[in-house]
């Protein structure tokens, strides 16, 4: 699926915690998420391949379900899924909702290698569990990306009806049959999404959300006025966008502009102004936001920021330079085609 899509990490959603003994330090399934969540995935598998030599079985049960996620996160889709499912060996009937986290991370790893029954089926044991809108989601998703279409739409259709308000649910549908190239059956769940009509910050954002994927510019602009007064956090990102889909950069910079005045420097923020500046052909100053981004303790928002690097120096016909970033990029980041793609153009050059 797309990168913009939700799926790969509808299950990082539903992460349990890790329990830690009184007194002591935290332990190797402990560090390995954190590392995870810091995006160090050999990091993180070394710690949760160490928790595996442990009798606590229990704790071997975390560590499988660690590994798998780290496995998820280096694009080994299928190491991944004989993870979780090593993890659900080692699970009873009295741990439903354990059980049905993992079924999540498995369903989403088989999607992702492209096994798309067994995906299916996987959704078929957490719904036999409870039956959930993500998970409908999810199995109608896997039968759309095997071209079964209407047993897809039922899905969705149920998966809709659970859940009635939420945006992020429509838009995803909406993505899935984008991506099969059938993008008018998706149109009537952005309808849907459109007509919850609330008045909350949070619905103009998420209007203006779906108006900016439909690609309507100036309607999504008109919903995000409101919630950019109240300098709201997602709003004035969305906004930056916005203004750059309008080809009016200056707007888009005062837009991270304010964002990083208001909330602070993060990745996100000089990403988009790396952005602006490179369509302005400002290279040398997109360069510069970029490294002010990388420099931040934190790594949300930072795979893009080392992908617009090398495009920047590309840009700058510094191909040398582009090609060594390329390098790192996707020995950081393996699961990306697109980095992968990029660094074969380069290595042509």
């Amino acid at each position: 699926m797309k990168k913009k899509s939700i799926i790969l990490f509808l299950a990082l959603c539903l992460a349990l915690g890790g329990c830690q003994k009184k007194d002591e330090g935290p332990t190797r399934v402990e560090t390995g998420m954190s590392e995870i969540e810091n995006q160090y995935y050999d990091k993180a598998l070394e710690n949760f391949q160490a928790a595996l030599s442990e009798d606590d079985e229990d704790e071997k049960l975390m560590a499988y379900r660690g590994a798998g996620m780290a496995y998820m996160g280096l694009g080994q889709y299928d190491m991944a899924a004989a993870s979780f499912e090593e993890a659900l060996k080692r699970t009873t009937d009295k741990m439903p909702d354990t059980k049905k986290d993992i079924l999540y991370y498995k369903a989403t790893a088989q999607y992702k290698m492209g096994d798309y029954e067994a995906a299916a089926a996987s959704c078929n044991e957490i719904l036999g569990i409870k039956g959930e809108a993500d998970a409908y989601y999810l199995r109608g998703a896997s039968y759309l990306a095997n071209q079964e279409q209407d047993k897809a739409k039922i899905d969705f259709d149920a998966a809709a009806a659970l859940a009635p308000k939420d945006y992020d649910l429509f838009l995803n549908i909406y993505m899935c049959y984008e991506e099969q190239k059938l993008s008018a059956n998706g149109d009537e769940y952005l309808q849907k999404a459109l007509a919850i009509q609330g008045t909350e910050t949070k619905d103009y954002y998420n209007r203006g959300r779906i108006y900016y994927y439909l690609e309507d510019y100036e309607a999504a602009q008109r919903e995000l006025v409101k919630p950019v007064e109240e300098k709201d956090a997602a709003s004035l990102l969305l906004m930056g966008k916005v203004y750059m889909a309008l080809s009016d950069t200056a707007h888009s910079k005062v837009m991270y502009q304010q964002y990083i005045d208001a909330y602070g420097e993060t990745p996100e923020a000089y990403n988009g102004l790396a952005l602006a500046e490179m369509s302005d052909g400002n290279y040398d100053a997109a360069l510069a936001d970029i490294a002010k981004g990388l420099g931040l303790d934190e790594e949300k928002g930072k795979q893009e920021l080392y992908f617009n690097e090398i495009v920047a120096y590309e840009n700058k016909k510094d191909f040398s330079t582009a090609k060594v970033k390329a390098e790192a990029y996707v020995q950081m980041y393996p699961g990306d085609e697109q980095g992968k793609k990029e660094y074969d153009f380069l290595s042509t050059r």
